[in-house]
């Protein structure tokens, strides 16, 4: 009868064993020098070997030899061992042997002598799924066996052990195999097997285990399933579900083209085609991680689970790239994974997510969008364009400080030229009366202490008069928002000590504080327009336009 290749190439002995060379160092050890513990805890990710050195263990200290760290292999108890059915070597799927009863009946099992090795030893696999009651009814014996007893606890969710159980065990953490031994393994296994197969084929099976050896090797069982003698590295993708470089290099292609109609028909194809849209989201966020190691780390490396052409390639297509946009790419790629796992609409958020790489592509660092504001003449034209940057001329009053002034400005103008003033002349300032003029410099003042500093300048350009216990405010357009009717009486009845009403009448003709005209500029004004970043706002925003000129100083 046929046996699978991962049950017919395990290892029998330590020297047989891929990779784990932490815990192969230590139990040689610890058999050398007859320090054998009552209870180990092997646990690590699905098919790294821990069944596979429970059972090496167990031929190793029942051996004739032995305890040795290097069993026969030919005496009763290591075929036995082998075989399965040594009767002093108890295997047990706590999967399906989990409760109190299973642990009580393993108790009492435990208090008789093995009938014919030297120990009785336990292998208890999936011991994660055991019970808590389970667990406490073995505590007792798990702490103090008998001489005659080990125990080898085996599992893949080690921090569901609870911790009154593995204080009482040795822990020994199996870690994933290398790429390149598992590669070597099956290079092994394919020339015992007759099998033709070339490194690229061996990578994609490799791939497929993810740092588990019997993975791959069931990958491995159901290619030669496929293809026969010689494996085909494309066949052997269509057979798994797996993706080529091709195939992925056309999502950076169109990332390099910004062709989002290329992107949208790629989603078609996969939607055709019957692939599996979140697996292939899957293999394109690792594809983004790969090209992002590669663009640090270089070609050739250890940290890319492919063979040296492929590590090659994407050593070259990583260089059309930043790490910035690499590591916005591969994010962009893990969210978009995530959500795919709870979407009733699968196809429909791919092409959104393909379509955001897109975007994401066309974003300006920081960096450079400072630079290009630092820049004269058409260069901030370019870098920012005219109309679509989220600045305003606001902005220029960062460097009017150095004068002591801020300001906006008004008016087109070329990179050069005079400084430009308003046209049309706007209407003069009023005299305000002394009444008038004592209200708005007490609830200026007192507005400032509040930290209204909008309403305060509100305020500030506004015409007040006092008719019957009512304060009249005639304040100018612009000002409506910063002029709240609630937020000034509260600030009136407490200047004014009494109660108090408020009415507010907002218009053009209502202007008590503006630029004067052209003629009759002040100093103040004459400074803030010239400023050379007033200037450089001015080229870039033509639209803009200086309504108020403010002395800081003042």
């Amino acid at each position: 009868m046929y046996q699978v290749i991962a049950r017919k190439y395990r290892p029998q002995s330590f020297a047989e064993l891929i990779g784990q060379e932490h815990v192969r160092t230590t139990l040689e050890n610890a058999i050398s020098q007859k320090r054998i513990a009552h209870g180990y805890i092997f646990s690590g990710q699905r098919g790294t070997g821990k069944t596979t050195v429970a059972r090496i263990l167990a031929r190793c200290l029942n051996c004739i030899e032995g305890p040795t760290p290097t069993p026969c292999g030919k005496c009763a108890s290591c075929l036995e061992v082998t075989g399965g059915n040594a009767p002093d070597v108890i295997e047990i799927d706590a999967a399906s042997n989990r409760g109190i009863n299973e642990m009580r009946e393993l108790r009492e099992n435990v208090r008789y002598r093995p009938a014919r090795d030297r120990y009785k030893i336990f292998i208890i696999d999936e011991a994660h799924q055991i019970t808590n009651e389970a667990f406490n009814a073995l505590l007792k014996t798990l702490e103090e066996p008998p001489e005659w007893v080990v125990f080898i606890l085996c599992t893949t969710e080690v921090h569901k052990i609870p911790t009154t159980i593995a204080s009482r065990c040795q822990q020994f953490s199996f870690r994933s195999v290398d790429f390149a031994e598992v590669v070597e393994r099956m290079e092994y296994i394919c020339r015992q097997e007759g099998i033709e197969a070339d490194p690229e084929v061996l990578s994609v099976l490799a791939q497929m285990g993810e740092g588990s050896v019997r993975d791959s090797l069931s990958a491995l069982d159901q290619a030669i399933a496929c293809c026969g003698v010689k494996l085909n590295a494309q066949e052997v993708r269509g057979l798994l579900g797996m993706f080529s470089l091709d195939s992925l290099s056309e999502v950076t292609q169109s990332l390099a083209a910004q062709d989002s109609r290329r992107m949208l028909d790629l989603v078609l194809e996969l939607e055709r085609n019957g692939r599996n849209l979140q697996h292939f989201c899957r293999e394109l966020a690792r594809y983004f991680r790969n090209l992002l190691v590669a663009k640090v780390a270089g070609a050739n490396t250890r940290l890319i689970a492919a063979s040296g052409p492929e590590q090659e390639r994407l050593a070259e297509i990583a260089n059309g790239y930043t790490e910035e946009d690499l590591t916005r790419y591969l994010q962009l790629t893990l969210d978009l994974f995530k959500d795919l796992q709870f979407s009733l609409q699968p196809r429909l958020l791919l092409e959104v997510g393909l379509l955001r790489l897109i975007q994401a592509g066309k974003l300006m660092p920081i960096e450079e969008a400072i630079a290009s504001l630092g820049s004269t003449g058409g260069g901030s034209k370019a870098g920012l364009g005219t109309g679509g940057s989220g600045l305003n001329a606001r902005g220029s009053g960062l460097g009017a400080r150095d004068s002591g002034v801020s300001g906006q400005e008004s008016g087109p103008k070329e990179p050069g030229a005079k400084q430009a003033r308003p046209e049309s002349p706007v209407p003069s300032p009023q005299t305000l009366a002394p009444s008038s003029a004592a209200w708005g410099e007490r609830l200026h003042a007192a507005l400032l202490e509040a930290g209204m500093q909008f309403t305060a300048d509100a305020v500030e350009h506004s015409e007040i008069t006092e008719v019957n216990n009512e304060l009249h405010f005639a304040t100018p357009e612009e000002f409506r928002l910063a002029l709240n009717e609630k937020d000034i009486l509260k600030i009136v009845q407490k200047v004014a000590g009494r109660p108090m009403r408020v009415k507010t009448t907002f218009g053009a003709g209502t202007v008590t504080q503006s630029l004067k005209p052209k003629a009759a500029l002040d100093d103040v004004s004459e400074r803030a327009l010239a400023h050379p970043e007033v200037r450089r706002f001015q080229e870039m925003f033509p639209d803009a336009q200086v309504r108020v000129v403010r002395n800081l100083k003042e």
